[in-house]
């Protein structure tokens, strides 16, 4: 069975870090394209950035660039979103995915397709 496994989240206060996790089994994620999307409530699901097999990030909104970044630890077939100066719009169910072929280019800077989605895990920006 393909599966992938947040952790990580919970509370933050604004200006502080976390580190979310993203865990495969039953699958190789070193040659997969892995995104991370999140939900805030009352709004639609949004592609944050996506790490390509080769490590080469895209950022799909603009209030992450400087603050969230992604890396691979592939001999823990894991791969992390670290997130800095969290704001309180911060706040949402976070998501990773997996796809094939192992890029990160959708039309118009969008995410493509992904196959594979973790169950979400939730970040609450908050004082």
């Amino acid at each position: 069975q393909l599966q992938l496994v947040e952790s990580g989240g919970g509370l933050a206060q604004p200006g502080g870090s976390l580190r979310l996790s993203c865990a495969a089994s039953g699958f190789n994620l070193e040659y997969y394209a892995i995104g991370w999307f999140r939900r805030a409530p009352g709004k639609e699901r949004e592609g944050v950035l996506c790490i390509s097999s080769s490590g080469d990030m895209t950022n799909y909104i603009d209030s992450g660039k400087g603050r969230f970044t992604a890396s691979r630890d592939n001999a823990k077939n894991t791969v992390y979103l670290d997130m800095n100066s969290l704001r309180p719009e911060d706040t949402a169910v976070y998501r990773c995915a997996a796809r094939w072929p192992p890029d990160c280019s959708g039309p118009a800077n969008q995410p493509p397709n992904f196959e594979i989605w973790g169950q979400g895990i939730q970040v609450t920006v908050s004082s």
